[in-house]
This record gives C-alpha cells, structure tokens and sequence, in this order.
C-alpha cells in the first residue's frame, strides 16, 4: 500500500505491529489540578542531557493545557496496571480517584506501584502534523524494577505472563488455537460438534503460524491480538495455547461467526472449549478479560482489559 492509496486506519494498524510499553503522563492544570492521559508514544532521547519524548494528539481534551505546562511527568505502568491504562484513555470524570499517587517535587503526580517514573521540566514543543511532540529534560526519576506493561496490535501483554506460556510450550505437544472475534461474534467450526480453529504448532512464530492458518481457512484478514488461555490437556497430552484474534468483514470460507449468548445447549469438541467460549462470552458483557493458566480441571485467570491504550 503506498502513501497515496493509504487507509489511515490501515496505517494505525501497520504502526500497531511494534510493541510498547504503556505510559499515563500526567500535569496539573493553572488551578493545580491534575490531569494525565494514557500513551505509548514514549521514548527516551537522550542520557547527556537526559532527555525523553511523548506525542500528544492536537485533538487531545489536554492539549491546551499539556502544551503550556512548565513541567510533565511519565508514569511506566507495571503490568499489574492495565486497568490504569483503561481508565485514563476513557473520558472518565475523576480519574485520578482510581489511582493511588502522590505530587512529585514539581507537582506533578507520581503513581504508586509503577516500572518506573520520570519528572521533566518542559524542553521544547514540536510540531509533528496532528500531533506535537513534548520533549522533556529529567529532573527527577525513579526506577522500581517492575515489569512494565506492554501493547502491541490493538492489546495488552505481560512479559512475566508472555514468558510462562513459553515455559509451558517448551513441555510438550503443542497445540495452538484462537478466539476469532468480529463484532462480538466467535468463529467456530463444525455443525453438530463446535471447535475453535487450532493447529499443531512446529518451529517457528507461532503467531504468525497461528495468523497464516486462520487467513488461509477464512479467506479474510486476521489479526492475532492478546494471549487468552495456556492449559494443559490431561485428556490428549497436549499444551494447548489460545489467543484472541480479531477479523475483517467477509463471509468466511470455512466456519461461522457466532454470538456467544446464543449457543446455550450447543454441543462442543471438548469441555476445555466450552469453558473457553463461555468465558468470552462473560467477559466480553463487561470488557474485561484475562489469561487463562492450568489445566483442563482448575487454573487462575488473570485479568487483561480488552480496551486498548492510545497515543
């Protein structure tokens, strides 16, 4: 796709393919109230001076205020911070109700339980076409040692989670499937017997094995998201790992979208699947959802927003 021909959601989604980290910057206003927005658009500059950078939209409900302030600070979420990330991408009335924090030295405010945190005072303002760019020099930083919470193609991942699924991968037979969601609605295969579509894994990315697969069963494009479920199958000695995917409009060439609410008394290829797919089904209802880890009897989900961050 060249620039000329270039859908700007097309775009968003090519830069989606580079993971980050997930940040809320945060300032106070000329009445000393604080403000903060989610971004990912952070990186560091420079360490003599020190220096970093964050863009903010020129349509942004901060912009005004974020662009006049003498000073800014960058809060790197942890990865136990993904409701954080939620509630400051949303218009949210009192944001900062649902975060512990304290002011920093300028005033800014600090997060508790934070990867780290940087105070800056404000370098320079940038244009960049929608968009400036806030330069900061550091003031003040801190650096907790937590694991920072990361975003790649429209969802959150962990690396102590991301790790774990590949501990389990490296035990066994290992079977990868996904959650197609298009609209609310799962992909399943069969007719009588439901099955999500799954794969053998071998060498190699198994996302992008993942991906391959269900493009070339659907006819359509699909984007694997967030990890969903890693569990081992006692029954057929496998590991078995689930991700979310995301498709594009079009009737698929193998399989139907249906609405999860809608397959009560539906009969399933093993329990594990039903189990997965009611899942979906609950947490979709309230946008949150989570990773799975176990086995086919009993495991922890933990919980992973499904909103995403934004820039």
């Amino acid at each position: 796709m060249t620039i000329q021909t270039c859908d700007p959601r097309a775009l968003r989604d090519a830069f989606g393919a580079f993971p980050t980290g997930v940040t809320v910057v945060t300032a106070c206003d000329g009445e000393g109230n604080p403000i903060g927005f989610t971004a990912n658009s952070f990186t560091s500059v420079s360490l003599n001076p020190p220096l970093l950078l964050v863009c903010l939209a020129k349509t942004s409900r901060n912009f005004a205020t974020m662009t006049g302030a003498r000073h800014f600070a960058i809060n790197v979420l942890s990865e136990t911070q993904k409701d954080v990330s939620n509630t400051f991408a949303r218009p949210v009335e009192d944001r900062f109700a649902a975060v512990e924090w304290t002011k920093g030295s300028t005033g800014c405010p600090v997060f508790s339980n934070v990867a780290a945190w940087f105070e800056c005072a404000m370098e320079e303002v940038i244009e960049a076409g929608d968009h400036v760019i806030l330069m900061g020099r550091i003031e003040s930083f801190d650096n907790s040692g937590r694991n920072g919470l990361g975003y790649a193609r429209g969802g959150y991942f962990t690396p102590t989670l991301a790790s774990k699924a590949v501990s389990a991968a490296a035990e066994g037979n290992i079977e990868l499937a996904a959650v197609v969601e298009r609209r609310g609605e799962v992909l399943l295969l069969g007719e009588e017997v439901l099955a999500l579509p799954s794969i053998d894994a071998h060498d190699g990315n198994p996302t992008e094995a993942l991906e391959q697969y269900l493009e070339a069963l659907t006819g359509l494009k699909v984007s694997i998201g967030f990890l969903y479920s890693v569990y081992e199958g006692k029954s057929d000695g496998k590991q078995h790992i689930v991700y979310h995917a995301v498709s594009g409009d079009g009737d698929p060439a193998s399989g139907r979208f249906v609405k999860p609410d809608a397959l009560s008394g539906a009969q399933f290829k093993t329990s594990s699947t039903a189990d997965i797919v009611n899942r979906f089904a609950m947490e979709s209802s309230i946008g949150n959802f989570g990773v799975y880890f176990g086995d086919e009897t009993g495991g922890k989900v933990h919980p992973i927003p499904a909103k995403g961050a934004k820039a």
